[in-house]
């Protein structure tokens, strides 16, 4: 019994270790809805145009979405294919070369196909609204959910200039104090817009909302079609099992 509480701990460790990493960052709350086909279509426009110049979807194609998300092919070709060796039935690549990549970032950006499924969709859009100012850094910002990363902040045109500044906020932010008078924690790692982008704070939640939800429906792209396929199998079984049920009624009938 020993040993086996022992390789269950040992199993355990990493995602305990995780875990507890993980409390420091305070994560915005993000539920997908794959029946939103709207900000669906949003999301997949906006992650074409800001993240597919270096983030492949390898594991997905255009045409595929184009029919989850009720696109038309005409508006795909048109609008959401940017490269000329990239056809309507192919996978959703990027023309970026992995190796001239590596040599650019010093790695090659990863594919995000199953991003969602890896970190959450909870992390991908407190992560997308994290970038600030930072001089140090070789791109000139920085992560507050992922310290130290190695790329731009692309959404920085629609967002706006983010600096990290001390101030009071709802949030339980990293070294946060909490003031019992008003309820709100005074931190050094207040996130605040100093230059407007092109939207507004509220239109800019809404677009990295959509994004993540078109990321998630890409992490499980056949969940739409077995969610639209739940209720009949339910409503199959059931009938099945009244038939059942009369059936064995009436051989029991002959037993008696």
């Amino acid at each position: 019994m020993r040993k086996q509480l022992l390789a269950l701990l040992l199993v355990l460790a990493p995602f305990m270790v995780m875990a507890a990493g993980g409390e420091t960052v305070h994560l915005e709350k993000m539920n997908p809805d794959l029946h939103d086909k709207p900000s669906l279509q949003r999301g997949m426009k906006l992650y074409t145009n800001y993240c597919m110049g270096c983030h492949s979807l390898e594991y997905q194609r255009f045409s595929r979405a184009a029919e989850d998300l009720n696109i038309p092919q005409e508006l795909v070709e048109e609008n959401l294919i940017f490269s000329e060796d990239l056809a309507f039935n192919d996978q959703m690549r990027i023309g970026m070369p992995a190796d001239s990549a590596e040599a650019w970032f010093g790695t090659a950006p990863p594919d995000l196909t199953l991003i969602a499924r890896l970190r959450g969709t909870d992390w991908i859009y407190t992560y997308l609204q994290s970038f600030y100012l930072d001089p140090e850094r070789p791109w000139g910002v920085n992560n507050r959910v992922f310290p130290d990363v190695g790329m731009p902040n692309v959404l920085e045109p629609l967002q706006g200039t983010q600096e990290m500044v001390c101030g009071r906020t709802q949030k339980a932010l990293p070294e946060a104090k909490l003031d019992p008078l008003t309820g709100l924690y005074e931190s050094c790692h207040v996130l605040q817009v100093t230059e407007p982008g092109t939207m507004e704070p509220e239109e800019f939640e809404q677009a990295v909302w959509d994004m993540t939800n078109f990321l998630a429906y890409v992490g499980e792209p056949s969940k739409l079609k077995a969610q639209s396929l739940g209720p009949k199998v339910l409503i199959f079984i059931f009938i099945f099992g009244v038939i059942a049920y009369l059936l064995k009624r009436e051989y029991w009938r002959d037993v008696h």
